[in-house]
């Protein structure tokens, strides 16, 4: 892969995430209902992964920081697959908001989740890049 390329990655998992982190603000009706019950105070949790996200995706575009953000990245993502979980149980529908067949569902957990991971894997070992 040449190095613009490469760059490329990078800045596209720092925008990911920082936009990610935003939207968590701006429809936070999206991503609390996908927050399992057994878990207090949902609206805090939400805020939380929106801040981490934000902090996370930001701090890729610094070379003193990407490797750290980076595994953040991995560690939150490993910390949301109880939601993708939750999701599941619930038949893959939230009511007034995300309804997709649940063969989604599990693609969801079981394709695109660990490929975010393998993502964020990746620019974490990014080190010849600044």
């Amino acid at each position: 892969m040449k190095t613009w390329q490469k760059k490329a990655v990078i800045l596209g998992l720092g925008v990911f995430y920082t936009l990610a982190g935003i939207n968590h603000f701006i429809s936070p009706s999206f991503y609390i209902p996908l927050i399992p019950p057994v878990f207090p105070n949902p609206d805090f949790i939400n805020v939380t992964a929106g801040i981490f996200e934000i902090l996370l995706g930001l701090g890729v575009f610094f070379f003193p920081t990407r490797k750290f953000a980076a595994w953040g990245i991995v560690l939150m993502l490993l910390a949301f697959i109880p939601s993708h979980w939750y999701f599941l149980q619930i038949g893959s529908c939230i009511q007034d908001g995300l309804c997709v067949p649940a063969f989604i569902g599990w693609i969801r957990l079981l394709v695109i989740h660990p490929m975010l991971i393998y993502w964020a894997f990746w620019v974490s070992r990014q080190t010849g890049l600044s």
